[in-house]
């Protein structure tokens, strides 16, 4: 009884490639439906529309001279909103979504309350980068947008 040697033939490579290039095909597909399924979406649908009231928006907001600061501490999240004289300000009207920056499965909307100094929420938060898309709205009307980017250890 002889031992046949066995033989590499072209049906053999063919496999072995198509195998390849099968695996790298479907990562690449895995990781394109993983960046558009976390994708957040658009900030605004027409740029050129949003972008000819840009200059009077920042500049109206840039007049309120506010500072905003935000510090999340034994499950407080709180934001420290001061005037252009260090004195707290109380907004008309306040609206914040908390979330991560590269994806929005932990997006949620903290309901904030004023209690003369800062603005509190109690929030859980898991350790890293958070961002707080802020609107808050002046006693004037002047519309205040900041993203407060608050880092937890």
């Amino acid at each position: 009884m002889t031992k046949t040697e066995k033989q590499i033939t072209g049906r053999h490579v063919f496999i072995g490639f198509a195998a390849a290039f099968s695996v790298i095909i479907a990562v690449n597909l895995l990781l394109a439906f993983s960046a558009v399924k976390t994708f957040p979406g658009l900030e605004v649908k027409n740029s050129y529309v949003a972008s000819q009231q840009f200059d009077e928006r920042r500049d109206a907001q840039l007049a309120l001279g506010w500072t905003v600061e935000a510090h999340h501490k034994d499950g407080l999240l709180t934001l420290s909103i001061t005037d252009a004289s260090g004195q707290p300000v109380k907004a008309a009207k306040l609206h914040a979504v908390l979330g991560r920056a590269t994806h929005v499965k932990e997006d949620s909307e903290p309901v904030f309350y004023f209690d003369g100094q800062v603005y509190s929420a109690p929030v859980e938060l898991g350790g890293g980068n958070w961002n707080i898309r802020m609107v808050a709205l002046a006693e004037d009307g002047t519309e205040f947008r900041q993203r407060v980017v608050l880092i937890k250890d």
